[in-house]
């Protein structure tokens, strides 16, 4: 089971752009987002939510 090219549901990074370098792992459908994702979640380093983009 699983194909890592053609996943449907991939693992990513989410890299907060704090300057942090903290990250979420998270997985996201490639269906419905197929381009970058970028979420507002906490970063516990600057103690506020910021925006957080993906990277491969």
């Amino acid at each position: 089971m699983g194909g890592k090219g053609s996943d449907v549901r991939p693992i990513v990074k989410l890299r907060s752009t704090a300057g942090t370098g903290y990250t979420y792992v998270t997985r996201k459908n490639r269906r419905n987002d197929p381009d970058r994702l970028e979420l507002r979640k906490f970063d516990p380093r600057v103690r506020r939510h910021v925006v957080f983009r993906e990277e491969r």
